[in-house]
């Protein structure tokens, strides 16, 4: 039995459509989640959501507490999560406003807390992750997307920075040729957060922007702003199409 967990990123705070029937703060071994859990019907099924920079988009990328989330939503039954980033571009058709079903990262991050062990003589904490998201789960969103309507590019390597500050063009170069395709700053440690606690987790990536160097002139705000709201109304076809899919609780 499926029960989903969706971690709204920049752009998506809040589920539109959510018919919601509790809102409540979970404590979590690992300190306070970003936001309290909202649980609510949605597509008609009970889903639970997580604002992963807080309700009011607060709390930058590199103070997230990933291992409070994903435990929260752990804690609270979820054994699916989905979890929507909003991504720039390096490949050419990973221009502003395409989505892609990312199947494998490269971690750039540093400083963050990565894992929920602590005591190096805990071998679980040795998980293998050499497929980061879980592979029945990104053929779910990509049939999804198909019955959607929606155009996802199926296969993408995801390149995790620190931010918050964007990346320089030399930064985005040596991306390009360690293989990444699109580049964001929440991709890690989530998903292998989520690995260690036997969470199904794939993400829905959202460029909104080129990266650096990708695009003439500077990257503006404004713009990006402006693809958030175009692009997410596209992810929510997919939302709605991927738990119409899934089974009953």
């Amino acid at each position: 039995m499926s029960v989903i967990g969706i971690i709204g990123g920049s752009g998506l705070e809040s589920l539109d459509g959510l018919a919601v029937t509790q809102r409540k703060q979970v404590a979590t071994p690992y300190g306070e989640p970003s936001s309290v859990l909202t649980f609510g019907t949605y597509a008609d099924k009970q889903i639970m959501f997580l604002a992963r920079h807080g309700d009011d988009h607060s709390i930058l990328p590199h103070k997230v507490n990933y291992c409070a989330n994903l435990a929260a939503l752990q804690q609270a039954g979820a054994t699916h999560v989905i979890a929507v980033c909003a991504v720039g571009g390096i490949r050419a058709d990973m221009s502003p406003g395409s989505i892609s079903i990312p199947d494998q990262l490269i971690d750039y991050t540093c400083s963050r807390r990565h894992t929920i062990y602590e005591d190096a003589r805990d071998y679980a904490a040795h998980i293998d992750f050499t497929e980061p998201y879980c592979a029945a789960l990104r053929v779910q969103l990509i049939a999804a997307a198909q019955k959607a309507g929606v155009d996802v590019i199926t296969s993408a390597t995801y390149g995790a920075t620190q931010g918050p500050r964007l990346e320089t063009t030399a930064e985005i170069n040596r991306m390009d040729r360690d293989g990444c395709h699109i580049v964001g700053m929440t991709g890690m440690p989530e998903a292998s957060i989520a690995r260690e606690l036997e969470l199904c987790y794939a993400v829905i990536a959202l460029s909104v922007n080129y990266a650096a160097g990708r695009a003439a002139g500077s990257i503006e705000m404004q713009d990006i702003e402006a693809t958030l709201k175009q692009g997410m109304g596209r992810v929510r076809s997919v939302l709605a199409e991927v738990l119409a899919d899934m089974p009953a609780t």
